[in-house]
């Protein structure tokens, strides 16, 4: 089972890490040629770059929260667990509750909302014409990998384990 979790951990270490990086460098090359190009010529212009971002920004935000999840980095309450070391264990676990609560919202609402504007023809973005259905699907993928997550998470502080390090082999006698 260990081993599972762990595979799961890479998994989504993997496409977290690779899709904000592949992401954020196409916004970024697309915004830094728009300017090169406004400000060389006074007449070429990358009509579509501003639609770019602006769905990069959507997407690293929500592959983000997953990614915060990992590093433990979500917004928790932290003054009451330094001042009642006692009351660590439960405000971690309201906490958590909370992402799982969310997460299954994101899951629910996201489908809704994806499978909607997938039978919408006309919903495709202004510029690029690409369908919104896919901005959208981002949405219950997300929820489903935050909820995973915060599970392994959950397990990991609960118990403490670590569930996310490589697992060892057992040498043989």
């Amino acid at each position: 089972m260990k081993k599972l979790i762990y595979y799961i951990h890479r998994t989504f270490a993997f496409i977290e890490d690779w899709s904000l990086f592949l992401s954020v460098m196409i916004a970024l090359l697309v915004a830094i040629a728009n300017v090169v190009l406004r400000k060389l010529t006074n007449d070429v212009n990358l009509f579509w770059s501003d639609e770019v971002v602006r769905k990069t920004i959507y997407f690293t935000t929500y592959v983000g929260c997953i990614a915060a999840i990992r590093g433990r980095a979500l917004i928790r309450i932290d003054a009451l667990p330094q001042l009642f070391p006692f009351l660590k264990k439960p405000l971690t676990l309201i906490s958590h509750l909370g992402v799982l609560v969310f997460s299954g919202f994101m899951i629910k609402l996201g489908y809704s909302l994806t499978k909607l504007v997938f039978h919408d023809q006309y919903a495709k973005t202004a510029s690029l014409q690409i369908p919104e259905w896919y901005f959208y699907a981002v949405l219950p993928i997300m929820g489903v990998m935050m909820f995973i997550r915060t599970l392994i998470i959950m397990v990991e502080d609960w118990f403490d384990i670590k569930l996310c390090e490589p697992p060892v082999k057992e040498r043989e006698a």
